[in-house]
């Protein structure tokens, strides 16, 4: 059986307004999170997320009365992240009326983390969220020797995807294909997985980053940072085999509605429920 493929708007929030940035910087006020919700859930998103971005970095719990408000105004799957350093924490955001916990730097800082909370509450309710960047600081060039001649044979790529956390903030030395699929080893039910490169540029999803992931992983990944138009929603479901494409800022400034771009995707052969 085929699954139809998600769209799902994005609240990134800080100090209870829905904010904006490119590359995770120049954040700017783009509007009331319990209006967004309210609008998306009535244009027929298929789930919601809302990421209090800056709780991890300032060491603070989430806002949970804005979880409240705005799980009172919808109806669809919602999942909240930012944060959630123990079970406790999982379990308040959960009664304040979320599905599913996110986790992102409290996963790197304590992996046994998601195999307990995957224990406890299902792995269904389970998301590990991954922020990646390229890193080019070191050359996948190798060295081979001809004779006393020194050669460098240049790999595939001039960089590899390194795992951010705090917001982006902070470098961890780990590599994103290995994590996620140790993440899912551990228990997670989904990846939410976005190119801090691509993030807010709204110059497409980066294909490469979701299809290497896509192929090592069994359970769904959400592919999250540059869409800015319907095209790119077509494009990250025809060349990878991501689940979900997760969006903010087409949505948010009202270039377009879910609406419409489930009628777009639909034309394009893409599976969706409208």
């Amino acid at each position: 059986m085929t699954l139809a493929k998600r769209i799902i708007p994005c609240l990134d929030v800080d100090n209870g307004r829905v904010v904006k940035g490119i590359n995770f910087k120049e954040v700017k006020d783009a509007g009331d999170p319990v209006e967004f919700a309210k609008i998306y859930s009535q244009q027929g998103a298929d789930e919601l997320v809302f990421l209090d971005i800056t709780a991890s970095e300032q060491k603070r719990d989430i806002i949970k009365n804005v979880v409240r408000n705005v799980a009172k105004v919808i109806d669809i799957p919602f999942t909240v992240g930012g944060g959630i350093k123990k079970l406790e924490d999982a379990r308040d955001i959960l009664l304040s009326g979320a599905d599913k916990v996110s986790i992102n730097t409290s996963a790197i800082k304590n992996p046994e983390l998601i195999t307990e909370l995957m224990s406890i509450f299902g792995k269904q309710c389970i998301v590990v969220a991954i922020d990646v960047k390229k890193n080019y600081s070191h050359t996948n060039a190798r060295k081979i020797f001809k004779g006393n001649k020194e050669y460098k044979i240049k790999q595939n790529n001039p960089y590899w995807f390194e795992v951010m956390i705090y917001g982006g903030k902070e470098r961890t030395g780990i590599d994103a294909i290995k994590w996620a699929t140790k993440v899912e080893k551990l228990g997670a039910g989904e990846v939410l997985l976005t190119s801090i490169d691509a993030d807010g540029t709204e110059e497409g999803y980066d294909l490469e980053l979701n299809k290497i992931i896509c192929r090592k992983l069994s359970i769904p990944v959400i592919a999250s940072g540059g869409c800015g138009k319907p095209i790119h929603m077509v494009e990250v479901f025809q060349k990878t085999k991501v689940d979900a494409a997760l969006a903010a800022s087409i949505f948010h400034y009202k270039k377009s509605t879910i609406k419409s771009v489930k009628q777009f995707l639909k034309r394009n052969n893409i599976y969706v429920r409208i």
